[in-house]
């Protein structure tokens, strides 16, 4: 039943992304015009751009899934998907996990995919990139489910943008350091294990919490 509710959530986000495709591809394109416009601000100079390229992808990704945050779970609400949840025979965490996994997938896997050539334009040492690559992979979903919660505390406030961004920076700033972090110590010679796994740890916490958190979050919402 988990498996078929999974998969159904799954088909109906995929058919509602390509409706609105105009509004799914403006995380990527955020992102992409901040490591443009950062390359050109910093004049183009490989030796002004290398040491800051990690964190400019890491700020890149942070900032592309804080853009479709607001929208993770107002949609579902609006329409009365968000009810049909709470009834449906599937424990609601499940779905809330489902949904993050789907907001992960569309605004930070793209991404992550264009690295290697964001990298080249910000010239990013080759060396550095499996690290950035890595804690990229176990830091995004960390962003996400983190957002799901801030984004199900406020999914009954109208225009909440602001609120929801003032919300998740201070929870996504550990995140931010650590991911840049390991990318920076790998840079430096150092052993980079230490911070990607807290990463992972966070990772592993933040899937078991999180979307029970925001579940509950959710019910208290529509209480």
């Amino acid at each position: 039943m988990m498996l078929q509710a999974a998969r159904a959530l799954i088909r109906r986000d995929l058919q509602l992304l390509w409706v609105r495709r105009g509004d799914a591809l403006q995380p990527a394109l955020f992102a992409l015009l901040t490591v443009v416009l950062f390359a050109l601000g910093l004049g183009g100079d490989a030796k002004t751009l290398a040491p800051v390229a990690s964190a400019v992808l890491w700020l890149a990704a942070l900032l592309a899934g804080l853009l479709a945050l607001d929208n993770l779970f107002r949609s579902d609400a609006e329409d009365g998907s968000l009810e049909q949840w709470m009834l449906a025979p599937v424990p609601l965490w499940w779905l809330v996990l489902v949904r993050t996994l789907m907001h992960w997938a569309t605004t930070a896997l793209p991404l992550i995919v264009a690295v290697p050539v964001l990298g080249e334009l910000l010239h990013l040492p080759p060396a550095q990139l499996p690290v950035l690559l890595l804690s990229l992979l176990l830091g995004t979903p960390i962003l996400s489910l983190l957002g799901a919660v801030v984004a199900a505390l406020t999914v009954g406030m109208r225009r909440a943008g602001i609120l929801v961004a003032l919300l998740a920076l201070p929870l996504y700033v550990p995140v931010l350091v650590f991911g840049a972090g390991a990318v920076a110590a790998a840079a430096q010679g150092f052993d980079a294990s230490g911070a990607l796994l807290l990463l992972g740890a966070g990772l592993l916490l933040a899937l078991v919490l999180a979307p029970i958190t925001a579940a509950a979050a959710l019910r208290i919402a529509h209480a």
